[in-house]
């Protein structure tokens, strides 16, 4: 079965209500799709600590590798916000850590448009060893 970008933006929609953003008010939305098949989603969690928080594409992603997956075939990152917004840099380099050339990173504005990016797009001369 092939998992449609719109079904994934329903998800990633879906669950920014769980968001926990009470110190900045910016809510986002994550669903990762594993090259097992299956869809799984995050939210940001913030802390008092700032340092402490955690985004929602690496909640998302680490939810997916606590399952075994290791490739990540696409991600989609939504918010509230009439922009696109992208991961931030320590976001884009667990990406690098589990995508391909292949990977798709599908950015969606508030009224439900989307572009495409990879992470060669994202992070160009990531740290790789």
């Amino acid at each position: 079965m092939s998992i449609k970008i719109d079904t994934l933006i329903i998800k990633s929609k879906d669950v920014l209500k769980n968001s926990y953003s009470k110190y900045s008010n910016f809510k986002v939305g994550a669903s990762v799709l594993g090259d097992n098949g299956k869809v799984y989603v995050g939210t940001n969690i913030e802390n008092s600590s700032y340092g402490l928080t955690i985004c929602a594409e690496r909640v998302a992603i680490f939810s997916a590798v606590s399952d075994g997956v290791k490739l990540i075939n696409k991600l989609v990152l939504t918010s509230e916000e009439d922009n696109y917004i992208t991961p931030c840099g320590a976001c884009r380099q667990v990406l690098s850590e589990f995508s391909n050339k292949y990977t798709e990173i599908i950015l969606v504005n508030k009224k439900g448009e989307f572009i495409i990016k990879t992470v060669e797009e994202l992070l160009p001369l990531a740290f790789k060893i």
